[in-house]
């Protein structure tokens, strides 16, 4: 494949990309936003808490908002102990009778539960690649090779798809076919992009807008469904239109090297 059609096809994959970050949040964003925000951030010691007794933990809640996600604590799981705050009144306004402030009097043992421990409804997610990536894989894998970059699978990354380490992409097991050719996609345009001096430089907004762009345009090239899985993931990190058009010198420059790799046969 020439330069020149490299060009024109990263052009046109990524005005699709402008157009559906200007049009908004998708409806599975929405969902998959919804849920998430009912998972509580964790204290620092909440978080060593959980990882000592549940290493593989991903997500975690307590037991009612396990049942309004539509989801039930299966029969005989443990549970997570963290530490709850026990909050009491200290002050109250004594025309309104409202509290006018809190303090925390205490912790008290509360139990959470791991997503793995639970069974019902699936999750909102935001939006997946689809489709057959055939031999592209393998392409894709030797270029990655041939950069000088190791490619393995860490099923501890996770609820991460794929991690960059700087000569070294971890990638999250289990994944379909059209998924895993993304996330490496993804995973290598942070090594072509973002391993350099230009990192101190850039902000993670604008290195995950760059990194999910690049691959949005390899498969698209390569004739994956992607739907709404890029501008997804871009605002999930609240980039925006303006953001990958700032962008689209280096996003092309990626996308470039990893399809003349793809097309050269």
């Amino acid at each position: 494949m020439k330069s020149e059609q490299i060009k024109e096809m990263t052009e046109r994959a990524a005005g699709q990309l402008v157009a559906a970050l200007q049009s908004g949040h998708s409806e599975a964003l929405t969902a998959y936003l919804n849920a998430i925000g009912r998972f509580h951030r964790f204290s620092l010691n909440n978080v060593l808490l959980i990882a000592s007794q549940k290493p593989q933990a991903s997500y975690v809640a307590g037991f009612r908002t396990w049942n309004e996600l539509g989801r039930f604590v299966k029969k005989g799981e443990k549970g997570i102990m963290i530490l709850a705050p026990i909050v009491r009144r200290k002050t109250v306004d004594e025309e309104t009778g409202e509290d006018e402030s809190r303090a925390i009097a205490g912790f008290r043992a509360a139990y959470v539960f791991d997503i793995s421990q639970t069974d019902g409804q699936e999750l909102p997610q935001i939006g997946v690649v689809e489709g057959d990536p055939r031999g592209f894989s393998d392409r894709l894998r030797e270029f990655a090779t041939a950069q000088g970059i190791s490619v393995d699978y860490s099923p501890e990354i996770a609820p991460a798809r794929g991690t960059s380490y700087g000569g070294r992409i971890a990638i999250l097991p289990g994944q379909s076919p059209a998924e895993e050719f993304s996330t490496l996609a993804h995973e290598l345009a942070h090594e072509l992009l973002h391993r350099g001096d230009r990192r101190a430089n850039t902000s993670k907004r604008i290195r995950e807008t760059e990194a999910e762009a690049t691959a949005f345009v390899v498969c698209q090239a390569v004739g994956l469904e992607t739907g709404s899985a890029a501008s997804d993931y871009i605002q999930l990190w609240n980039g925006d239109a303006q953001t990958l058009t700032d962008s689209l010198g280096y996003v092309h420059e990626a996308a470039a090297q990893m399809l003349g790799a793809l097309t050269d046969a």
